[in-house]
C-alpha cells in the first residue's frame, strides 16, 4: 500500500511541475536578463532536485532482484526446524542425527527441494525411500509441507515488494528526467537581439500591437519557439494569429500561436508563445461494435495532437468485455494521454502506466496497448505495442502490416514493448484494430485477409474507411460479434 501511495504522489508531482512551467510562461513578468542568465540559481537548484530523485531511484534499482527458488541457506534453516521439531520428539533422534547425521540431513534437504519443484513422481519416490529409514515419516513429511508452504508465501510477498519498489524507482527516475527537461525549458531561454526585437515591434505597431520583451528557446530537434510579451494599443483584443503572421515574415518559416497558451492579445501585457507550423495534419475516425449481449465495449481509444507537433493515437483492449473491461482500458488510455500531454514520450508513459498497474491488486486483469505517434513535421510514425493486434498502413494499392508478440500491460513487471518506425506520405492511412476484429476472420492467415479487405475498401475519409472495413469483417462472422471490435483509422494530409 505504501508503494502505491508513493507512486500516485510521484505522478501527481510530475503533472504539477508541468503545470508550473506553463504558468510561469504565461503569467510571470520576469526580465529578459534573468531568463537569459546561463547559470540561473533556480536552474541549478532544480538540477540538484533532479539528481536527488535519480539517486533515490538508483538506490531502489540496487535492491536484490526477484527470486524464483529458495536459497541453500533457507532450505538449511528449514532442515534445522524439522530436526528441532518432529525429530527431537522421536526416540530414534540420537541414531538419525548423531550416528547418521550426514545421511539424515541429505534426505530431508532432498525432500524439501523435490517439494519446491512440485515434481509428483519424484516426491512419491523420495517419500517411499523415507519409509524404510524413518519411523515418523508421515509426521516429517507433513511438517516439511507446512514449512515449504510458508516459505513459498514469503517468497511471493518478497517478490511483490521488490516489484513494487522497482515500479516506484522507474517513476522516480522519470521524474528526475522531467525536472531536467523543465529546468531547460524554464531557464535556457535567450533574449532576442536588438535588431530583431525592433523590427518585430515596428511591424506589430502597424497592427496596433505593442511588444515589451522577446525571447526564443531552441528545442532538442533544432526548431525554435518564441515568447513575446504583448498587448494591444488603445484597448480591445487582437487575435494572436496576427502576431504569428508578423513573426513568420521575420523568421522565414510559418509560425503559429501555441494552442495551450493564450490566443488573444488584450490591453494588458501578457506572454504568448509561438512555434513553427507543422507540415501535416491527421484526420481520424473510429468504427466500433460491442460484443453480443453486452451494452458496454471494453475497447477505448484516444487521438490528440500534442504541442510538440506529435499526433498521438492510442487503442486499448481491456481483458474480457463489459463494464470492468471498459473501466480498465479507459483508465489506461486517460492516464497515457495525460502523461503524453505532460511531456513524456509514448514509451515512457506506457512504462509508467505498466508500473502502476503492477502496484495495484488487479486480480490478474490486463489490457493491451497500441500506440502510434506521428511527427507532423516529417511524417515519421513510431509504433509501440504491448500485446496489441496488428496495425496496417494503406498506401494507394499497397498495405503493410506491423505485428506484435509482446505481452499486455500489467502482466509482467518490466513491460516488453515492441516498436517500429515507418515513413508516412500524404494520403496514407493508419488502421489500428483490436483482437476482436482479426479473431472474426478465418484462422488461416487473418492478417493477409485483412490486407485484402483494406485494399477492397475504397474511401477517401478515415471514418468511411473504418466503417467499410468493419462491415466487411462482419460478413465473415455472419454479422455476429463474439468480442468487442474497434477499427481506428487516421489519414495523413498536407496542411
Amino acid at each position: 500500500m505504501q508503494e502505491w501511495i508513493i507512486a500516485m504522489l510521484v505522478i501527481s508531482v510530475l503533472l504539477i511541475l508541468r503545470d508550473m512551467a506553463k504558468t510561469i510562461f504565461s503569467e510571470t513578468k520576469k526580465s529578459a536578463a534573468a531568463l537569459a542568465y546561463d547559470r540561473h540559481p533556480q536552474k541549478e537548484k532544480m538540477q540538484r532536485y533532479a539528481d536527488s530523485f535519480q539517486k533515490l531511484a538508483d538506490s531502489f534499482y540496487g535492491l536484490p532482484y526477484r527470486k524464483d527458488y529458495l536459497s541453500a541457506s533457507e532450505i538449511d534453516a528449514m532442515v534445522s526446524e524439522v530436526q528441532e521439531g518432529v525429530c527431537r520428539r522421536c526416540h530414534l533422534n540420537q541414531v538419525c542425527w548423531k550416528q547418521q547425521s550426514v545421511q539424515s540431513y541429505q534426505r530431508v534437504y532432498h525432500l524439501l527441494r523435490v517439494m519446491e519443484e512440485n515434481d509428483e513422481e519424484a516426491f512419491r519416490k523420495v517419500r517411499a525411500d523415507l519409509t524404510g529409514v524413518c519411523i515418523s515419516q508421515g509426521k516429517l513429511v507433513q511438517e516439511a509441507e507446512r514449512l515449504m508452504e510458508r516459505e513459498r508465501q514469503n517468497l511471493i510477498w518478497n517478490n511483490k515488494l521488490l516489484e513494487n519498489r522497482m515500479a516506484v524507482a522507474e517513476q522516480l527516475s522519470e521524474m528526475a528526467q522531467l525536472m531536467k527537461m523543465l529546468s531547460r525549458d524554464l531557464f535556457d531561454m535567450t533574449e532576442a537581439d536588438v535588431q530583431f526585437r525592433e523590427e518585430f515591434a515596428r511591424r506589430l505597431k502597424k497592427k496596433h500591437i505593442l511588444v515589451r520583451n522577446v525571447w526564443f528557446l531552441e528545442q532538442p530537434d533544432g526548431k525554435l519557439r518564441y515568447y513575446a510579451e504583448l498587448k494591444t494599443k488603445g484597448g480591445g483584443c487582437v487575435c494572436a494569429a496576427e502576431a504569428a503572421s508578423v513573426l513568420s515574415g521575420l523568421c522565414g518559416t510559418r509560425m503559429v500561436a501555441r494552442t495551450e497558451g493564450k490566443t488573444l492579445i488584450s490591453k494588458e501585457f501578457s506572454i504568448l508563445g509561438f512555434a513553427e507550423e507543422v507540415n501535416f495534419k491527421m484526420l481520424y475516425g473510429a468504427a466500433k461494435i460491442t460484443k453480443e449481449k453486452e451494452t458496454i465495449s471494453g475497447d477505448n481509444y484516444t487521438c490528440t495532437t500534442e504541442e510538440n507537433g506529435q499526433f498521438f493515437m492510442c487503442l486499448s483492449d481491456g481483458m474480457g468485455s463489459g463494464l470492468e473491461a471498459c473501466q480498465e482500458s479507459e483508465s489506461i488510455v486517460d492516464t497515457l494521454e495525460q502523461l503524453v500531454e505532460a511531456g513524456f514520450s509514448g514509451e515512457t508513459a506506457a512504462r509508467m502506466v505498466n508500473s502502476v498497474l503492477n502496484l495495484k491488486n488487479r486480480n490478474g486483469r490486463f489490457s493491451t496497448v497500441d500506440i502510434s505517434m506521428v511527427d507532423l513535421y516529417s511524417g515519421m510514425c513510431h509504433f509501440l505495442k504491448a500485446g496489441a493486434a496488428t496495425t496496417f498502413i494503406k498506401r494507394d494499392h499497397w498495405v503493410e502490416a506491423i505485428s506484435s508478440t509482446s505481452l499486455a500491460l500489467g502482466l509482467v513487471q518490466q513491460a516488453d514493448f515492441e516498436s517500429a518506425s515507418k515513413k508516412l506520405y500524404e494520403g496514407d492511412f493508419l488502421i489500428m484494430v483490436t483482437d476482436g476484429v482479426l479473431d472474426a476472420l478465418p484462422p488461416e492467415e487473418p492478417e493477409e485477409l485483412m490486407k485484402e479487405i483494406i485494399l477492397q475498401t475504397h474511401a477517401n475519409a478515415a471514418q468511411e474507411l473504418g466503417r467499410g472495413i468493419l462491415e466487411r469483417v462482419l460478413t465473415y462472422s455472419e454479422y455476429r460479434a463474439t468480442d468487442d471490435m474497434t477499427v481506428l483509422t487516421a489519414g495523413l494530409w498536407r496542411k
